[in-house]
């Protein structure tokens, strides 16, 4: 059984509506993700299993249907870097009942910062 479908799990969030508690279980993913995975060494080499495993561990918080994950920037080969919230590239889609909240993390380059965010509740 997953964790979301448990009564007692549930019960902390009788207070929230179905779009708030999606709002709240993408932001929770986006913030682990975000502080869990950002220092990870990346190279071209490694880069779509880091995508790959971020994906596959992130699938384990509660609600998340869906995520993709991009590293983006100039990766090498043979030389790795630390990965950087600048890089990554996220799409991640919630269901609570029968509500979607598709969020993003993205670098928004006309603020300079990787920005999580709400793109749209279904």
């Amino acid at each position: 059984m997953k964790l979301e479908e448990n009564e007692i799990f549930n019960s902390y969030f009788k207070n929230l509506s179905d779009r708030e508690r999606a709002v709240f279980e993408g932001g929770i993913t986006l913030g682990a993700l975000f502080h869990q995975f950002v220092g990870a060494p990346v190279s071209l080499k490694n880069k779509e299993l880091l995508e790959k495993s971020i994906e596959e561990s992130m699938k384990n918080q509660p609600c998340v249907e869906d995520i993709k994950v991009e590293i983006v920037g100039d990766l090498k080969e043979d030389k790795y870097v630390s990965l950087d919230g600048n890089m990554l590239n996220v799409k991640l889609k919630i269901k609570v009942n029968n509500t979607i909240a598709l969020l993003r993390l993205k670098y928004i380059k006309e603020l300079n910062y990787p920005l999580m965010y709400v793109e749209e509740i279904l």
